[in-house]
């Protein structure tokens, strides 16, 4: 019978170095966490789990990127 992992996909966590962030992934061997300022970090559970604590707060809103519209590259008709 597999574990129950240790903290669920979307937990609201904190490391001690990289500070708050978002669980990604958590199997019985290892753990993904994005944190806000340092992106995607990849742990080994047994060696990160006395460190990541759980928090209370709400999900940080994934920023989107802003696209830039690609302008039609106006070539002067005498160029051609």
């Amino acid at each position: 019978m597999a574990s129950k992992p240790a903290f669920a996909t979307g937990a609201q966590v904190e490391h001690p170095k990289f500070g708050p962030g978002s669980v990604l992934t958590c199997t019985d061997q290892h753990i993904v966490i994005k944190f806000d300022e340092s992106g995607e970090r990849k742990f080994v559970l047994e060696i990160a789990l006395p460190s990541i604590k759980k928090i209370d707060r709400q999900p940080p809103v994934d920023k989107k990127r802003a696209t830039k519209k690609k302008a039609a590259a106006a070539v002067p008709a005498a160029a051609k």
